[in-house]
């Protein structure tokens, strides 16, 4: 990956902010890979911008991972998601929210999921598929 030095941030107290905060949302998206609720693709793509603005080796560490990389790049370059991603993200998102809603009676909460959930539904649907 070529990544210039010209995003660097100079300031030593606000990199390692970056770098930590980086690595923060590098674990909110990897829980998020398991949780359908916790966005993934938000959280990796301020790990992103954190890393670039702080340190070019894990900028390039991320994007070349083999658990984030392809689906950064992929996303980044706007090539789409293959149909079978989006058809087991949207199962298994709206299996755990209706599990959930069921399990939590609370008004608010299940509105809250459902208006999520819709709002992830339409994220995905919205995004080119790809056919691979």
């Amino acid at each position: 990956m070529n990544n210039e030095n010209n995003g660097i941030v100079k300031n030593r107290v606000v990199r390692v902010l970056l770098l930590v905060s980086g690595w923060i949302f590098v674990a909110l998206a990897a829980i998020g890979v398991l949780l359908p609720l916790v966005p993934t693709t938000p959280f990796l793509l301020l790990a992103g911008f954190c890393f670039y603005k702080s340190s070019p080796r894990f900028y390039t560490w991320l994007y070349a991972n083999r658990l984030f990389g392809k689906y950064l790049l992929d996303y980044k370059k706007n090539k789409g998601v293959p149909v079978k991603v989006k058809a087991v993200t949207l199962l298994f998102l709206w299996v755990s929210l209706l599990v959930s809603m069921y399990l939590f009676p609370i008004l608010w909460l299940r509105i809250s999921l459902f208006v999520i959930g819709t709002g992830v539904t339409i994220h995905l649907l919205i995004m080119k598929t790809r056919k691979d």
